[in-house]
């Protein structure tokens, strides 16, 4: 065999192991229906959408999509008020920036790796990146010139720990404790988002330089641990992060408007940032980040923690995909087994409330089904940094979406209401 044909085998065999290869699946993609061929009360979904409406009206938002499906038919998809402060009309396809709702997505990604047997999920993360190998727990600090200290760890974080906000890793400039804050800022770190000429892995180097908020799996500690999974990703696929989200993701999937950066023909879908001054919506200013990211810039930062985004549609159809133990559109992304794992507490007793955490989502539990609204046993759920929320409830095969984009202090009160209502609209 000569050395072409060896190389072309040799390309072949790498790309087979990566490949997302269809399956025969159960089920269909979202398909619009009437309420009533979903168990739904379409006077109740009148309801949702006259308290959409009157937010709007209220300026508790300048703009919403909503989007409740169920056993996998869309029975209510409405879009109100405007998208940015022209008063331009939002659309249902408009695209929000989902911020936190990237975690899910990369914790998505990780699992399909994690199925091929690459790697364990107790692995400690320096065997796959060695700058974190020295990483220790933050023992005193100066404030006057952010000089620290600091202690060994008992044990090292693995990647169930970055998955889990255990790690002990911090947020950066959202972080709680000014002294993250403050050493994050001056490392470098880039944190949520950003226009500039650096790459995830730059970032997570820098990461690793900088002490821990505790132990590893000692406390929850919300964090950038989904960045430096996204950087895992690119180390252990080969691939960059945002090209295997594209391979291995969305296009099974059906995604196709979910994107760290948009095409210019995607521009006038994308909703401003806006927020209340003055007595009125006005698009939200540059700060430690120019809110213009998915369009400007460098294009070159994927955050996996906050980096993406996408439609109600796009994060329906992922939902969905859960809902159905791991297929949509003949593709099994994921096994029904490791769903199973992923909607397990994670955490154990770090959290005291309706709400535990599995290896992508909040999940509600006993006590959560019983403060009410918030659905069945096992409803996932979260929301991003520029007020977005979502919720999927396996046990009704019921999924809500609301899409705004505001920052600063708001009167919403959306959130809480779309969901207990939409709950409240079942009618089977």
């Amino acid at each position: 065999m000569n050395r072409t044909a060896i190389m072309i085998l040799l390309s072949l065999s790498a790309v087979s192991l990566f490949a997302q290869a269809p399956e025969v699946g159960r089920s269909n993609a979202l398909v619009a229906s009437s309420a009533e061929q979903a168990g739904m009360s379409q006077a109740r979904l009148d309801l949702i959408d006259q308290m959409c409406a009157d937010a709007v009206e209220a300026n508790q938002v300048p703009g919403i999509v909503a989007l409740i499906a169920r056993k996998g038919k869309v029975v209510f998809h409405q879009a109100y008020g405007t998208a940015d402060q022209t008063g331009r009309a939002l659309e249902g396809d408009a695209i929000f920036r989902i911020a936190s709702q990237t975690k899910a997505i990369t914790a998505t990604a990780v699992m399909t790796l994690w199925e091929k047997g690459l790697f364990r999920l107790d692995d400690p993360i320096s065997k796959y990146i060695p700058a974190f190998e020295e990483t220790g727990v933050l023992d005193r600090f100066s404030y006057a010139d952010t000089s620290f200290t600091i202690k060994p760890v008992e044990k090292p974080i693995t990647i169930r720990h970055l998955l889990t906000h255990t790690s002990g890793l911090g947020y950066g400039v959202i972080d709680g404790d000014e002294r993250f804050k403050m050493m994050y800022a001056k490392a470098g770190v880039t944190d949520l988002f950003s226009t500039k000429e650096i790459t995830i892995e730059e970032s997570v180097k820098k990461l690793a330089a900088l002490p821990l908020h505790h132990q590893p799996g000692e406390k929850f500690t919300y964090s950038e641990g989904l960045d430096v999974l996204g950087y895992f990703i690119e180390v252990v696929s080969g691939q960059s992060f945002s090209d295997y989200l594209e391979e291995h993701v969305f296009r099974p999937i059906g995604m196709h408007d979910t994107h760290f950066y948009l095409q210019p023909d995607e521009y006038d879908r994308l909703v401003s940032v806006q927020h209340w001054d003055d007595d009125n919506w006005a698009d939200f200013p540059i700060t430690f980040y120019d809110p213009d990211y998915p369009k400007k810039g460098a294009r070159m930062f994927y955050s996996g923690g906050a980096g993406l985004s996408s439609t109600a549609s796009d994060y329906a159809a992922f939902l969905q995909m859960y809902l159905n133990m791991g297929e949509i559109n003949g593709h099994r992304l994921l096994s029904r087994k490791t769903i199973e794992i992923m909607m397990k507490n994670q955490i154990g007793d770090l959290w005291n409330g309706g709400t535990d955490y599995g290896l992508a989502f909040g999940i509600v539990n006993e006590r959560g089904v019983a403060e009410g609204g918030r659905g069945s046993q096992g409803t996932f759920d979260w929301g991003g940094y520029f007020n977005t929320q979502y919720f999927a409830d396996p046990e009704e095969q019921i999924i809500g979406i609301l899409m705004k984009q505001t920052q600063g202090p708001v009167q919403d009160e959306t959130g809480w209401k779309f969901r207990q209502m939409v709950f409240s609209a079942i009618n089977d």
